[in-house]
C-alpha cells in the first residue's frame, strides 16, 4: 500500500520547481543626491533595477519639461553594480539641474521590461520629491548703498617723471639718428624721402628676359605641357609689345600684330623670328599640335633675340659727357 503522504510531498516539490522556472519580474528603484540643493545647482537623479540574467530593461531618455524647471546637463550610460549567479543590479543616472524654487515633485521612474513572451512598463514605488532653495537676502540688517563717485586724486609728477625722462632719452637718441642718416645721405646726394620713395618700374625688356628665363626654367614642354609651354611664350612676347610700343597686342591676333608691327622700325629678322613664335604658338593652343624639341627650343631662342633686338637703348655716360662737351663748345657759349 502506498504511502498517501508521499504523493503530497512530490506534488509540492513539483509546484516549487514550476515557480522557480519563471523568474520575479524586476524590481526598479529611483532617488535623486543630493535630495536638497540651490537654485541652479546640478544634481544625480539614479535609476536601479534588480533582474534576472536573462531578462531585458531599457531605461527611459528622459526629456523634462521646460516648464517644470528641470533641465538634463548629461545622461550616463549603464553600469552594472553587482552581480550575485543570476542575479544582476544594473544602474543609469542622469545628471541634471534645477532653476525653480520649492518642493519639485519629479513623478516615479519608468523601466521597459522584456522576458521572453513578456513586454511591460515597470514602475518605482515611492515618487521622488527634490526640494529647491534660493539665496536669502537681507537688506534689512545690511542696507544697499549707492556706487560711489570717482575719487580726485592730486597729479604727482614723482609718479610719472621716470617716464618722461625715458621718452625725451628716446626722442633725443631718435633725433641724432635721423641728423646723422640725413648727413650720410646728402654726401651721396640724397635725402630721406628718397628712402620712401618707390623702386622705379623696370623696364619692358628686363621684365621680359626675366619672364622668358622663368619659362624656360619650368621644363613645360619636357613634362608634355606642350600648351602651357606655347601660351607663356605667347603671353609674354604679347605684354612686351604693349609695354615697349604701346600696342594692344593682347587683345590682337597673330594677323593683326603682324599688320602693326610692319610700321613699327625694327630688324627685319626680328619681325620675322615674332610672328613665326606666334604662329607657332596659335598651332599649339588651337590645333594641339605638339612641335619637337628643337623646335620649341628654336621658338624660345627667338623670342629672346626678339626682345634683345627692339629693346630700347640705355643712355650711355659718355654719351652724356661728349653732348656736354658739344654744349660748352659752341660759339654761342664763348
Amino acid at each position: 500500500m502506498k504511502n498517501p503522504l508521499a504523493k503530497y510531498a512530490l506534488a509540492a516539490v513539483a509546484t516549487l520547481l514550476a515557480a522557480a522556472a519563471h523568474a520575479a519580474a524586476p524590481e526598479v528603484r529611483a532617488y535623486v543626491e543630493p535630495d536638497s540643493i540651490l537654485i541652479g545647482d546640478r544634481f544625480t537623479f539614479t535609476i536601479e533595477v534588480d533582474k534576472d540574467l536573462v531578462q531585458s530593461v531599457a531605461f527611459p531618455e528622459f526629456a523634462p519639461d521646460p516648464q517644470s524647471g528641470i533641465e538634463l546637463v548629461e545622461s550616463l550610460p549603464p553600469d552594472t553594480l553587482e552581480r550575485d549567479g543570476r542575479h544582476l543590479r544594473v544602474r543609469k543616472r542622469y545628471t541634471m539641474a534645477a532653476f525653480e524654487e520649492g518642493r519639485i515633485g519629479m513623478g516615479t521612474a519608468e523601466v521597459l521590461y522584456a522576458d521572453k513572451n513578456i513586454v511591460d512598463t515597470l514602475r518605482s514605488r515611492d515618487s521622488i520629491f527634490l526640494n529647491v532653495a534660493t539665496f536669502q537676502i537681507d537688506s534689512t540688517s545690511h542696507p544697499i548703498f549707492d556706487i560711489k563717485p570717482q575719487k580726485n586724486l592730486p597729479f604727482r609728477y614723482a609718479e610719472i617723471g621716470g617716464y618722461i625722462s625715458w621718452a625725451a632719452l628716446a626722442i633725443l637718441l631718435v633725433g641724432v639718428i635721423v641728423f646723422a642718416l640725413s648727413r650720410w645721405l646728402a654726401g651721396r646726394g640724397k635725402s630721406i624721402g628718397d628712402l620712401f620713395k618707390p623702386a622705379p618700374p623696370q623696364p619692358p625688356h628686363v621684365v621680359a628676359i626675366k619672364a622668358l628665363e622663368n619659362l624656360h626654367n619650368q621644363k613645360l614642354w619636357q613634362n608634355n605641357r606642350h600648351k602651357a609651354y606655347y601660351s607663356g611664350l605667347s603671353d609674354i612676347l604679347r605684354t612686351y609689345l604693349s609695354e615697349r610700343y604701346g600696342i594692344g597686342a593682347m587683345e590682337m591676333t597673330t594677323d593683326e600684330i603682324a599688320g602693326a608691327v610692319r610700321d613699327i622700325e625694327m630688324p627685319k629678322k626680328a619681325e620675322t623670328d615674332l610672328i613665326s613664335v606666334l604662329r607657332d604658338a596659335d598651332l599649339a593652343k588651337f590645333a594641339k599640335m605638339q612641335h619637337d624639341p628643337e623646335q620649341n627650343e628654336a621658338d624660345y631662342n627667338k623670342a629672346y633675340y626678339f626682345v634683345e633686338e627692339t629693346k630700347q637703348a640705355e643712355p650711355s655716360a659718355e654719351g652724356d659727357e661728349d653732348e656736354i662737351i658739344d654744349n660748352l663748345t659752341r660759339p654761342d657759349n664763348a
